[in-house]
């Protein structure tokens, strides 16, 4: 007997299985909420820690609130009017075919559509709000300026605070009404409530009372920003200035009036509409609308330009020009500018220099974009230590003189670590820098190195005497590692490399963090949160983190700075001063706008831009005005941020007080010590002098005319085509009754193809003072000399170009070019000095070797069109002024001989003979060397090479006998 088996039937999925993909899709979701958790714990952990958690709070606070009211106003009105379409739909009309067959595909997803669209676009309506937040909580918490524009007499603060709100709700609001109508008219379709075909057109009762009310109100929207753009004209950019000009006055303001008011009746027709289901009413009022529109805002206003402003654009244009000059002065600050004319003295006579010793005796011949590496072979001791380059500049009290130093931090270089680069090693042994080296602007010793206040390892020197003790560690500096793990338990044996040098022998001294810097991983959620953030399982397993164990991150001044007060523009140089036994990082913050009317737009990233910054990075690039609000320290050793309220009547920074109240000291907590190292900041300056280029002028017609326009001088100092950067100098300017810390930039004729001669003369009163809770009154002042152009004063360039081309300069420099060295200019300064202008150069000489190390050899000096070259500005400065210069430099000990205030020998015949005789065998030499080696003649070469090399040491020997 034979069987047969039932064949297997299909088994259905078991509940398991399904059960097993639920619990896997939850995980998945658990574990990524957690890792958005941790961010968000993270980012609370720091800003707690420094003490700025309600900053943190109310940027949270503020999106949700803004996502909530985007996401709401968005999706309720999309909802209801795909609701109310659907509800109100014909129950028995007549549909299409293909309206059948559109039907049968949605039928099944009209709940999921219904539902679903109105989501996707109330997230996408509450991300584009949320992102908005700032523009709202400034409308919240804004001030009045007690300024009004010059058109409508609105306070200026309608156009900082009110405009942009006004301008962002109009259009958010459209994007609704259009969205809705969109949808409106796909449901009418689908559903019958619309019906095309046949030429014909038919729309059902309550579809028509949807539509055209939803139109209505889109018009009356379009007529309120037609409303708003008459405003908007105060801040447009036109082919000479920014704000209205004669045309928009008297054509397109008026016009966008009509048009605001056309609006608003082609809103009431199609309310009408609603009513009496005529469309023929308000869709010809629509197409009248459009027309007039072209004709109003574009034909017009060609027509007004073309026919009355053109042939008298000057008498038509003065008044509006004129706006927006006093407008663009008070902007930018430079509304307080003190011009004077300056007739400069272009004859070099003993003496000359007597009235402004001081001045020259603090005259910076240290160029910190040069000698930073002199610096790091003299004082790095280290390979994993690194200074900035370029170093900074400040400037300290010295028994009881002001002396302009430039400075630097001693931080870490951990990529010079090599194979001892361990995560050990990187974040909890080699956590911070050492030490603050200030050398003086001033001096230099004998063979061209910098004088320095403060160095070494201990720290040693002027700056760290004081009494109290001096704190060298640097923690938190531009370069400091990502991370690090510090602290303690008491007790514990010291982990973190200190210095290396230690006592009894040791080869090195170590140390263990004791402030408060970072949030604390001494428990194991915060070390796992840590182990997220920074994708490290070391910081969750190691055995070296304990229950005082600290992570400092973020260590960037400038970031915690920003991070802090996101509402600033920070200033591209964050400076370290030693400030009450510390060291600290200053920082400059900005408040900027686009919406200051009558103003006109500078590119802040252009403005900024130089040699020393070719590439600068800023959030808002385009503004209209700019401010110094802030002043921020960074301690350098905690990383504790203080911010100080610099500009307390800048309206902008009024409304940001209110979004982040009690996060800003006022200027009277500055301790004295810190005021006297705050100084007048250099993006802010160039900003300011890249407006004055043009905005010099006083009046309509000279600005107009632009026969006066100025710019900024490139760099004659670099072979890049980038502008000079302004410099910091102690200096009297004419009219000042005693020296001060300045900040200076020249000016020279405008346009691309132009005379290198100086047309101008700017500097700032940098000097914040040294008393304790009050700016020094001229603090901030800008001078400007408007330099005669009957008395031609070469302009940088040239200068230069004198020196390049002098034949004792070029016949020195190219014997050192020779050999194995490099010659580079330092930074061509400026004084105004002897009624005339000034020029200091020094030349520092380096090895073209793998070891950089310049010196400054040679100092350049020009008065009018005499030019000196010697080895020091002592030297330079007597031999230029005829013998007797009338100054003592900085650098006067240098020399052996004391410079004779009476009538000065000539150097006898003979021995200037020589000299003469050796330069003219040397360059002779080179060129013989030259031409031999083009012919391949190196008999000719090596005998030629010989005659050059003695040529040069009987060139050193006249200089020693000399001396």
């Amino acid at each position: 007997m034979t069987t047969t088996s039932v064949p297997n039937q299909a088994t259905p999925p078991s509940s398991s299985r399904r059960a097993v993909g639920i619990t896997l899709a939850v995980i998945a979701a658990l574990v990524g909420l957690f890792f958005v958790f941790a961010t968000l714990f993270a980012d609370w952990l720091w800003y707690e820690q420094l003490g700025f958690d309600s900053v943190l709070l109310t940027q949270w606070t503020a999106r949700v609130v803004m996502f909530a009211i985007g996401f709401v106003a968005m999706a309720v009105p999309v909802f209801a009017a795909i609701q109310l379409a659907y509800r109100l739909r014909p129950v028995y009309a007549r549909l299409s075919s293909q309206l059948d067959r559109y039907q049968e595909v949605v039928e099944p997803l009209r709940r999921l559509a219904m539902w679903g669209i109105p989501l996707f676009f109330g997230f996408f309506a509450g991300f584009t709000t949320s992102a908005q937040w700032e523009t709202v909580w400034l409308w919240l918490n804004r001030v009045s300026t007690g300024d009004k524009d010059p058109q409508f007499g609105m306070d200026t603060g309608f156009y900082l605070f009110e405009l942009p709100l006004l301008s962002a709700a109009v259009g958010f609001v459209s994007a609704i009404l259009l969205v809705c109508l969109a949808m409106t008219a796909l449901v009418a379709y689908l559903y019958g409530s619309v019906r095309v075909g046949q030429r014909e057109l038919r729309i059902s009762k309550a579809a028509r009372i949807q539509l055209a009310v939803l139109a209505g109100l889109y018009v009356l929207v379009q007529g309120a920003s037609i409303w708003l753009d008459r405003y908007k004209t105060l801040l447009e950019t036109g082919d000479r200035i920014t704000g209205a000009s004669y045309v928009d006055v008297h054509a397109i303001i008026p016009g966008q009036t009509i048009l605001a008011i056309a609006a608003i009746i082609v809103a009431l027709l199609f309310f009408v509409t609603a009513v009496i289901g005529r469309w023929r009413f308000p869709l010809i009022a629509t197409g009248l609308l459009i027309v007039s529109s072209l004709v109003v805002g574009m034909a017009y206003p060609w027509f007004v330009n073309q026919f009355q402003v053109r042939p008298n654009q000057l008498a038509l244009e003065s008044e509006y020009i004129q706006r927006n000059i006093d407008a663009t002065k008070a902007a930018y600050g430079i509304d307080g500018l003190d011009k004077s004319d300056f007739k400069a003295v272009t004859d070099a006579e003993p003496g000359q220099l007597r009235a402004d010793a001081e001045t020259t005796a603090s005259l910076r011949i240290m160029d910190p974009a040069i000698i930073s590496p002199t610096v790091r072979q003299l004082e790095q001791y280290r390979s994993y230590y690194k200074f900035t380059d370029p170093l900074d500049v400040d400037r300290y009290q010295i028994d009881g003189t002001s002396q302009d130093t430039v400075v630097s931090v001693r931080e870490l270089n951990l990529d010079q670590l090599g194979t001892a680069a361990s995560w050990y090693n990187t974040t909890l042994v080699y956590t911070h820098g050492y030490g603050l080296v200030a050398a003086k602007g001033n001096e230099r010793t004998t063979d061209g190195n910098p004088v320095f206040l403060e160095r070494g390892i201990p720290a040693s020197g002027a700056l760290t005497s004081a009494e109290g003790g001096f704190e060298p560690r640097v923690y938190f500096g531009e370069t400091s590692p990502t991370y690090s793990i510090v602290g303690g338990e008491e007790g514990a044996r010291d982990i973190e490399l200190d210095y290396p040098r230690g006592t009894d022998g040791a080869s090195e001294t170590k140390t263990t963090f004791t402030g408060d810097g970072g949030p604390s991983v001494g428990n194991v959620f915060n070390r796992l949160i840590y182990s997220l953030k920074f994708q490290s399982t070391d910081i969750l397993f190691s055995d070296a983190i304990n229950s005082q164990s600290q992570i400092l991150y973020d260590r960037d001044p400038a970031t915690r700075v920003k991070k802090v007060a996101p509402y600033l523009e920070l200033d591209n140089d964050p400076y370290p001063s030693v400030v009450d036994g510390r060291i600290v990082w200053i920082v400059d913050g900005y408040t900027l706008s686009a919406n200051y009317p009558y103003s006109s737009i500078v590119s802040l990233r252009d403005a900024i831009s130089d040699t020393t910054n070719t590439t600068p990075r800023v959030a808002l690039d385009d503004v209209n005005y700019i401010r110094n609000s802030v002043k921020a320290t960074v301690d350098a050793y905690d990383g504790s941020v203080t911010l100080y309220a610099w500009d307390a009547e800048d309206p902008m920074l009024k409304a940001w007080q209110k979004v982040y109240p009690s996060t800003l000291k006022p200027v009277s907590e500055m301790s004295a010590e810190l005021m006297s190292h705050v100084r007048y900041p250099t993006d802010l300056f160039k900003v300011q002098r890249a407006m004055l280029g043009t905005y010099h002028v006083d009046d309509a017609q000279s600005f107009y005319q632009r026969d006066n326009a100025w710019k900024t001088p490139d760099d004659p100092a670099s072979t890049q085509e980038e502008l000079q950067p302004p410099y910091y100098l102690t200096m009297q300017m004419p009219g000042q009754d005693s020296p001060t810390y300045s900040m200076f930039t020249t000016f020279i004729p405008g346009g691309d193809d132009t005379r290198n001669v100086l047309m101008g003369y700017l500097a700032v009163d940098s000097n914040a003072g040294a008393e304790a809770g009050t700016k020094r009154e001229d603090y901030g002042k800008l001078r400007m000399l408007v330099i005669d152009a009957e008395t031609p004063v070469p302009g940088p360039g040239q200068v230069q170009n004198t020196f390049d081309a002098d034949p004792s300069v070029s016949a020195f420099i190219n014997i050192l070019k020779q050999g194995q060295s490099e010659v580079l200019n330092g930074n061509l300064l400026t004084l105004p000095v002897g009624g005339g202008l000034l020029y200091v150069q020094p030349v520092f000489v380096q090895s073209s070797g793998a070891t950089k190390l310049p010196t400054l050899q040679k100092v350049l000096v020009a008065f009018g069109n005499e030019v000196a070259f010697e080895d020091t500005l002592q030297a330079a400065l007597d031999k230029l002024f005829g013998g007797y210069s009338g100054v003592e430099a900085g650098d006067k000990d240098v020399t052996t001989t004391e410079p004779d205030t009476t009538e000065t020998p000539e150097t006898p015949a003979t021995e200037g003979d020589a000299y003469t005789a050796a330069l003219d065998e040397a360059r002779q030499a080179m060129l013989d060397r030259s031409a031999a080696m083009q012919a391949g003649d190196w008999a000719a070469f090596g005998e030629a090479d010989e005659r050059l090399t003695a040529a040069v040491q009987k060139l050193l020997d006249l200089e020693e006998s000399a001396e």
